[in-house]
């Protein structure tokens, strides 16, 4: 608006025509920009919704659109939501039986995949589990830890148990923990200092997962990362099957953040993805933080965008109609800029009066602003 003043006021200097001045007044930028730009977001945002993606607004889109890296978490995100405990392993007198009921107690406080994995294989098996604990404690990223009948009983993972509690495997069963197969997840139990059981974990990976880091890496994703706070074993066959660029694992809530704003750092704009109160600090660092819709509710709090749990490919979805709304964000500026200075050069040289050029300017308004409202992708570019 400032330019349209001062190009008036310029014209009139120049010409003392009032009537070339006016046809410089009557046709305004801003107009045009002001309703198309919003109106491209807004239905960019609404397309999103028909998708199942849910945006909570339209810088969200544009930081989608420019992204190079893209960071997943593991557990629920590249592997299926509702993982299952495939066995349970004694290293005590205990049965397996009794130690998943131990498990179940203590799992049951904290929704988490895994732990609600450890609760349904109990209730399948008819394990019955009262509160046999005292206050429990949950270590964010790590485990729970609790006491039954006097015993401190901890719930987590190899690094919470061994590492940070100092637990130590019974002696002679030494071989029985180096003989469980790296393809599961483990949760490893110990009462008291010594290891009680390990739970192994199937985390299925999603069928759609690789083929969609493919196409990711295709719509322009340089730099393709998984993070977990799962053994190195793991991670290592799930990235391989996946095809990632790089894998992180048995890392801390506050590594994941702090790997993002370090890519950040570097001048790269980053997504991150993941269901868990784990990857909370990393979706708040993120440039798009994007939880999955059926995660822990502090994760979809904070994240700027929710997926569907059902298909990873919603990702894709979300990369390409990001990038149309920018491209036809980019079109309607150029189209705005075009036919305003063409009918200013019309009405400053005589050709057009300007009521003409005003009915022409706000004609154009309204039909780029109409047009912005069409849907950006096509079905055939939806599932291209």
């Amino acid at each position: 608006m400032p330019f349209t003043f001062i190009g008036t006021v310029l014209v009139w200097l120049l010409t003392r025509n009032v009537t070339k001045a006016l046809s410089v007044l009557m046709v305004d930028f801003s107009c045009a920009l002001k309703l198309a730009m919003p109106v491209t977001v807004l239905s960019a945002i609404r397309e999103a919704n028909a998708y199942g993606i849910t945006v909570k607004g339209g810088k969200f889109l544009e930081k989608t659109a420019a992204a190079n890296t893209i960071v997943f978490d593991k557990t629920g995100t590249l592997t299926k939501a509702n993982p299952t405990v495939h066995s349970v392993v004694s290293f005590c007198e205990k049965s397996p039986d009794e130690l998943l009921r131990i498990a179940a107690c203590l799992e049951e406080h904290f929704p988490h995949s895994i732990a609600n994995a450890v609760v349904r294989a109990a209730k399948e098996k008819q394990l019955e589990h009262e509160e046999m604990h005292t206050k429990v404690e949950y270590v964010v990223a790590h485990g729970v830890k609790s006491t039954i009948d006097g015993a401190e009983v901890l719930i987590g993972s190899y690094h919470f148990i061994f590492e940070d509690m100092g637990a130590a495997v019974p002696l002679g069963t030494e071989q029985r923990l180096l003989a469980i197969s790296k393809e599961y997840s483990r949760l490893y139990l110990s009462i008291d200092g010594w290891l009680a059981a390990v739970i192994c974990i199937e985390d299925p990976l999603r069928e759609e997962a690789p083929a969609v880091v493919a196409r990711l890496r295709g719509l322009g994703f340089e730099n393709i990362v998984m993070m977990t706070g799962d053994s190195k074993h793991t991670a290592a066959a799930i990235a391989e099957r996946v095809g990632v660029d790089r894998y992180y694992a048995e890392v801390l809530p506050e590594e994941k953040a702090r790997f993002v704003l370090e890519e950040k750092a570097r001048g790269n704009t980053v997504v991150m993805i993941g269901d868990g109160v784990n990857d909370s600090p990393a979706l708040s660092s993120a440039d798009v933080g994007v939880a999955i819709s059926n995660g822990a509710a502090i994760a979809r709090e904070i994240a700027d965008v929710t997926i569907s749990e059902n298909d990873l490919g919603s990702m894709l979805t979300l990369r390409k109609l990001s990038t149309a709304m920018m491209k036809r964000i980019h079109r309607n500026y150029r189209a705005i800029i075009s036919i305003n200075s063409g009918l200013i050069v019309l009405g400053v040289t005589g050709l057009v009066q300007p009521t003409a050029t005003a009915m022409l300017h706000n004609a154009s308004t309204l039909g780029i602003g109409l047009l912005s409202t069409k849907r950006l992708l096509t079905e055939k570019q939806q599932n291209a």
